[in-house]
């Protein structure tokens, strides 16, 4: 019998976490979007404006372990409230930063801000698994970056027009940080209201999916959860932290420089390449959405193999700069990236039991990667935008490798709910 998505008690509750992905699509493009403006305002290099991402990503490696710390010793709901309010925090600290026209000032801002996405990536994943059996966490996980997707698609939209078109064509406004200041308090409004409306949310018991219950017993799972073994014996945990380390580089580095590669390589404007931008971003959600319908009929190790394993291409042709041909591949690895994220962070909590959220944690910490990878390209954009897309390959083959060969629970079957191809 296959398992169900999630149980009714839990519908409201999980409609109000998946709505936290979507917020943090939102924050997480609008630092490419910049990061651009960046270079244009403050007048830094493509490789010192890398460092956007590394106080976005960075934050992840700081909060990790914290926010797992937090969200075990006071809950799901305790440890959303605070993410938020870091968000929210680091929103609001974007106003003293644009006062003083520091480049520095406005990386700290970001910092703190991040470290409110950190803590709600670490606490929404197991919150998300927690909601239903785990045979089906991975499609449930998947639905609520689809929702990130919506997040990701707005974030380059709002900064195009905050950013970009507010600045056309008046010097004094292109130099003007007062677009920045007004949209963070905007933003940071609306995330203070989201965490007052979910501090009345009633929030039904939760059990870990990935702990052995009545329900969800070994027999019924047909999996050996092992639970004697330490959280690092569990090696397709191991993996999955490789493996998120260098899928969230590669994106790092690929939004971080796609505005870039829009203007240069095929001479679009700033806006037109924002609004590309989007598109792209539209192209991931259409991309999770599809995923999270295929995972009902292939492995999702599979098709992360396969997609990881097109990203590869895709990097080889956008590195030639062949014009369209190019940019539509560069349009393409957002649709092929869509599901690995939560793919990943999915398959290395299975059968975890007690350790799942700590395993978040360190999951959560392997988002550090996008720190890197930004002010790597950048030292190649810095000559030619185009062949920076060249490192990104390496990174789509060690996600290969993941979901073809490294990630194996011990003693699974393939009884759980998929026709595997």
């Amino acid at each position: 019998m296959q398992a169900k998505f999630t149980e009714k008690k839990y519908v409201v509750t999980l409609i109000f976490a998946t709505s936290l992905f979507m917020l943090w699509g939102v924050a997480i493009t609008m630092g490419d979007v910049l990061n651009k403006h960046f270079q244009n305002v403050l007048h830094v290099s493509k490789s010192n404006s890398g460092l956007v991402q590394l106080s976005l990503f960075g934050a992840y490696a700081v909060m990790g372990i914290p926010a797992g710390i937090v969200m075990k010793r006071f809950g799901y709901k305790n440890g959303v409230l605070f993410g938020l309010a870091l968000y929210a925090i680091g929103a609001f600290l974007f106003v003293p930063a644009a006062n003083s026209y520091s480049f520095t000032a406005f990386r700290m801002a970001l910092f703190v801000l991040a470290c409110g996405l950190a803590t709600l990536e670490a606490v929404a994943h197991p919150f998300v698994a927690a909601l239903g059996d785990q045979r089906t966490s991975d499609r449930r996980i998947n639905l609520a970056h689809a929702f990130n997707g919506i997040g990701a698609v707005s974030g380059p939209q709002i900064g195009r027009h905050f950013f970009f078109t507010a600045a056309a064509g008046t010097v004094v406004a292109a130099a003007s940080l007062d677009s920045v200041k007004t949209l963070y308090i905007i933003i940071g409004c609306v995330v203070a209201g989201v965490g007052l409306a979910f501090s009345f949310v009633k929030v039904p018991p939760l059990s870990d999916p990935h702990d052995a219950t009545p329900e969800n017993t070994e027999a019924a799972l047909n999996v050996d959860t092992e639970p004697v073994k330490t959280l690092f014996q569990h090696k397709h945990f191991v993996w999955a932290v490789v493996a998120q380390l260098f899928n969230v580089a590669a994106q790092g580095g690929t939004w971080a420089f796609f505005i870039n590669y829009g203007h240069e390589v095929m001479g679009f404007t700033d806006a037109t390449a924002a609004n590309y931008f989007s598109l792209s971003m539209l192209m991931m959600m259409i991309g999770r959405f599809t995923g999270t319908y295929f995972m009902q009929f292939v492995a999702p190790n599979k098709l992360l193999a396969f997609y990881a394993g097109a990203n590869v291409l895709m990097c080889l042709v956008v590195a030639q700069a062949w014009g369209w041909p190019s940019f539509i591949a560069l349009l393409l690895i957002n649709f092929f990236f869509s599901i690995m994220f939560p793919t990943i962070f999915s398959l290395g909590l299975k059968n975890l039991g007690g350790h799942s959220q700590l395993a978040s944690s360190y999951i959560t910490m392997g988002v550090v990667g996008g720190a890197m990878m930004p002010y790597l390209m950048g030292k190649i954009a810095n000559h030619n935008v185009a062949h920076a897309y060249y490192l990104p390959i390496i990174c789509y083959l060690v996600v290969c490798l993941f979901g073809a060969r490294l990630y194996k629970v011990q003693h699974q079957t393939e009884s759980v709910p998929y026709k595997v191809i």
